[in-house]
């Protein structure tokens, strides 16, 4: 060998010498977490070669859990699920062993191995009526256990809002739902996201509770079931499944709410009785304005948001029309205006004679009082009432009694300093499009009997009638009590408020004057055939709202009221029924009538 060959081997041997220096280096590097990546986001090479050879489930993603004011979840509920993991290819028994796998979860085999094929990721096995996760019983899970199968485990599994689906009780639109939001998420978690202490993956609050308690209850991080696999992602023999996450006694946290579960059973089952699509039934403590029920209808699964046939808005919260629901506001303002009383007479002869505004009883009521105007709903007396009013008159009592703003729980900071209110989605309603829309006197007359640019909310609604029942002071519906620690210990507590007007309020005599008017609305008036013969003695306003634009067919019918009207008040209520067709008897009274039996037969003992 030459002195020229010998050169160039030396000089390719120093070459490699030092590529293999610098991967060296390199690895080095990535071992002790540099290359320029954070702290959090970095692993080892055994943990990275771990990772790259495992698959896991999200058996429980850590959120708070929310309960109804006896403990009993709402969400959260632990079942013991299926879970199949990839198997790389690997068989995962024979045809007998699948046959009876099929037979233990009630499904055809042909289902069940077409859902197992198309596996590539951990998943559960879901019940096919309800599309959330299969609860296992006993019996079922020592059948599988049996089996042996490759890649098939029973897992402890946190079904967040499956209970509910299953459940007599509907999911409820006040808890709300998570969703992916990538966006909202770097809005609120930019820092965790860049640290990679959260992915854009995760699921976010999108309404209701999830999302007002969104930074309270995210909790602290998920467990898992982990399999461990080789590289081609098949079960390795002899270290099987296990389960991992965060150890912490005080997470999740536990949210205690207001909602009674039988309270709101007995909204729903009203409702189907009478065959009701779409609207609301709100349920408040006549004491506190606790919500102790809160339905909107159509229903919604939180697991499959926006399929055909449900509404994942809670209609509780929507401002709509009231119709002669609002005739309680025109005449507060009347007789706080002290242009009126409750025993002036008026003749009623089916039309107003101005504005095209006619009586819903053709050809009207006769001579009758405000009082007995209130109870039959008289279209033209309540017409003649808002014409002597100021607008601003009628806007400042709507204030003063809780309507034309949002009503619901709220501070300015919480137990983290920041500001919080727990419905969000609540919106403020309207009285008038604008200061100047009322001098007008159409506008003003459709405002009276609560048509044209009026909107309320069933919750401001059954809100109102707790503000009369407490002569005049408006208190501010909750629909959280506290949250505490897992362990127990006490996180907050949500005390109940006031949500004064800057206003004032009425006066204790107007609300005395308009709590007998509701009275004589069930004794002899409207709901007098409805309600009459109820047990508990009721007292209330109806009203049917004409819905213009593109329903004119249309109508919503409603029942806001409390009872016992006599002795201690215990609850108000307010029935919304959406998209009635128009001329169709109000039926508001009777479900309201059938929700007042089912909170009587609940009623505890103090």
């Amino acid at each position: 060998m030459n002195d020229r060959v010998t050169a160039r081997i030396f000089k390719l041997m120093i070459s490699l010498a030092a590529v293999f220096g610098v991967m060296e280096a390199r690895l080095a590097w990535v071992q002790l977490g540099g290359g320029g990546r954070s702290e959090n986001a970095a692993a080892g090479l055994s943990e990275q070669a771990y990772l790259q050879h495992s698959d896991s489930l999200t058996l429980d993603s850590g959120r708070g859990r929310f309960l109804d004011r006896e403990g009993r979840p709402l969400t959260g509920r632990t079942i013991r699920a299926l879970a199949a993991f990839p198997t790389g290819g690997m068989p995962r028994g024979t045809d007998v062993q699948l046959q009876a796998l099929a037979k233990a979860l009630g499904t055809s085999a042909n289902r069940l191995e077409a859902w197992l094929d198309a596996i590539r990721e951990p998943l559960v096995w879901k019940a096919e009526k309800t599309g959330t996760a299969a609860t296992l019983t006993e019996a079922q899970e020592k059948q599988i256990r049996a089996l042996g199968l490759t890649g098939v485990a029973v897992v402890p599994y946190v079904d967040r809002y499956g209970a509910a689906v299953q459940e007599p009780v509907l999911p409820l639109h006040a808890i709300g739902y998570t969703a992916q939001d990538p966006s909202r998420l770097k809005k609120l978690y930019g820092k965790e996201l860049a640290a990679g202490k959260v992915k854009t993956t995760d699921l976010i609050g999108e309404a209701g509770l999830e999302l007002s308690l969104e930074r309270l209850i995210r909790g602290v991080g998920s467990t898992y079931a982990v399999a461990t696999t080789d590289g081609a992602r098949r079960p390795l023999a002899g270290i099987g499944m296990r389960i991992s996450g965060p150890e912490n006694p005080h997470f999740p946290l536990q949210v205690r709410t207001t909602i009674d579960s039988d309270v709101q059973q007995a909204a729903e089952a009203a409702m189907k009785k009478h065959g009701i699509k779409e609207g609301a039934v709100v349920v408040l403590d006549a004491d506190s304005a606790d919500i102790v029920g809160m339905l909107s209808l159509p229903a919604y699964n939180p697991a499959h948001i926006g399929i055909a046939g449900t509404d994942e808005r809670n209609h509780a919260l929507i401002a709509v029309p009231p119709g002669s629901v609002f005739k309680i506001v025109t005449l507060a303002a009347a007789l706080e205006a002290g242009v009126t009383t409750l025993d002036e007479t008026f003749r009623c002869t089916g039309t107003y004679g101005r504005y095209g505004l006619n009586c819903w009883l053709h050809g009207g009521h006769g001579v009758l009082t405000v009082k007995e105007a209130f109870a039959e709903s008289c279209n033209v007396v309540f017409a003649a009432l808002a014409e002597r009013l100021d607008p601003a008159l009628l806007t400042e009592t709507a204030d003063k009694l809780g309507l034309g703003r949002q009503i619901g729980w709220q501070t300015g900071a919480f137990v983290d300093g920041k500001p919080l209110r727990l419905l969000e989605e609540e919106q403020p309603g309207a009285i008038f499009a604008s200061p100047e829309a009322g001098k007008d006197g159409g506008v003003r007359t459709g405002t009276g009997i609560g048509q044209r640019d009026v909107r309320v909310t069933p919750l401001q609604a059954a809100n109102l009638v707790v503000t009369l029942l407490h002569g005049g002071r408006v208190q501010s519906p909750r629909i959280v009590s506290e949250i505490r620690y897992a362990d127990g210990g006490l996180l907050a507590s949500v005390s109940a408020s006031r949500a004064p007007s800057e206003f004032g309020g009425i006066k204790p005599a107007t609300a005395a004057a308009l709590r007998e008017a509701m009275r004589a609305v069930v004794t002899a008036g409207t709901a007098e055939q409805a309600l009459g013969a109820n047990e508990w003695p009721l007292a209330g306003k109806s009203g049917t709202a004409e819905l213009a634009g593109k329903r004119p067919a249309m109508n919503d019918q409603w029942f806001v009221g409390y009872g016992p009207a006599k002795g201690r008040p215990r609850y108000a209520v307010a029935v919304l029924l959406e998209n009635r067709t128009a001329g169709a008897r109000n039926a508001a009274p009777a479900v309201f009538g059938d929700v007042m039996d089912a909170l009587r037969r609940l009623e505890r003992p103090d």
